[in-house]
């Protein structure tokens, strides 16, 4: 191929402005992630934790909001089809801002610097496998449903 037919391939696609595909991407991951955010906030208000005392509201919160990420993509890639923003919106957005690895961070921290290490290890560990937990079983739980539902 000559560079004359080189640059004539170039020239004739039209070309979109640098960013605007992935805008409507980044607005609904945005505001999302402000809906979930403020929820967990919410919670925050609901049920305080005492300074040094177990975060049990965080700890609920990742639980939760992992169990919803679990029958969240079940549903939407084993069930139904949905609009290409669904899923940036409410899993990455939503469900993103309402589970929160930086204040379950800030716990852990507050609770080592409370002299209570114990409870930070137990905490640390609680989170985690309860979080894993929490989104097979109701991955799992949903594709059960979903297996009855068919039949």
């Amino acid at each position: 191929m000559t560079a004359q037919e080189a640059e004539s391939l170039r020239s004739s696609a039209p070309r979109r402005p640098a960013g605007t595909g992935q805008l409507p991407v980044v607005t609904v991951v945005a505001v999302g992630g402000g809906l979930g955010a403020a929820a967990r906030y919410a919670a925050s208000l609901w049920w305080p934790t005492p300074a040094g005392g177990f975060p049990w509201t965080t700890l609920w919160v990742n639980v939760v909001g992992c169990a919803l990420i679990g029958v969240f993509l079940v549903l939407i890639t084993e069930a139904l089809s949905v609009h290409r923003l669904v899923r940036p919106f409410f899993g990455t957005g939503v469900l993103g801002g309402f589970t929160t690895f930086s204040t379950y961070a800030v716990d852990l921290r507050g609770l080592f610097d409370a002299g209570r290490p114990g409870t930070a290890l137990a905490y640390l560990t609680a989170t985690l496998f309860a979080a894993l937990a929490a989104v097979w079983l109701a991955a799992t739980g949903t594709r059960l449903a979903l297996r009855g539902r068919r039949r």
